[in-house]
């Protein structure tokens, strides 16, 4: 079983993709953002921790952690993001670490995805076997994100500039998927790829 890290700019396709994987191989996928909410949930070893950090005023009145409060507090503390990374990071690690044992005790799971925007910054690299890095060229990523999230120039231009560069992606990955025209060209692409690891349903 292979585990692979997925990648990319935001309004790259990654979610796209990642559609078209999880309906023709025998993998598992999972989003990082989503295993961030997980391991914050009521009982995690995270959320006491979290609460343990900063009090029980994060807390909304049904017990979760409200979302709001908790950002507006690491906003006006600014150290409390690198403590708060150091709870969340290790235990969405923890929490893929566990998956994968399972998938591979499971033992009809051929690939083993993980999905995020900062896998590199967060070193997936040293922990999956390979890094795929979904590209498209930054004019496309520009048209899309206007149009699917009716995001503003000011708003694009300042997500793609605190992401990281198209050379940086490609420095640390060991794939790259072209996502910039159509996606049975992206699709062929990962078939490609994929015959060599996997048999398709």
């Amino acid at each position: 079983m292979r585990f692979i890290g997925i990648t990319g700019g935001v309004g790259a396709g990654k979610t796209e993709i990642l559609k078209y994987i999880g309906q023709h191989y025998k993998c598992e996928i999972y989003l990082a953002d989503e295993i961030g909410h997980k391991v914050k949930e009521p009982g995690t070893e995270g959320y006491h921790a979290l609460v343990a950090l900063m009090g029980d005023g994060i807390l909304a009145p049904d017990g979760q952690i409200d979302k709001p409060v908790m950002a507006a507090k690491i906003f006006a503390d600014p150290t409390l993001l690198e403590q708060v990374n150091a709870i969340i990071h290790p235990a969405v690690k923890k929490y893929l670490a566990d998956r994968l044992a399972e998938a591979k005790n499971k033992g009809d799971v051929e690939l083993f995805f993980v999905e995020a925007a900062l896998l590199i910054e967060s070193g997936y690299e040293h922990i999956v076997d390979e890094m795929w890095y979904i590209y498209a060229r930054e004019d496309v990523r520009r048209r899309r994100l206007s149009e699917s999230r009716n995001y503003t120039p000011e708003k694009i231009e300042k997500i793609i500039a605190s992401q990281l560069s198209e050379e940086e992606f490609r420095q640390h990955c060991d794939f790259v998927i072209d996502n910039s025209d159509s996606l049975e060209d992206s699709y062929r692409q990962i078939r490609q790829k994929l015959e060599a690891y996997s048999w398709k349903e």
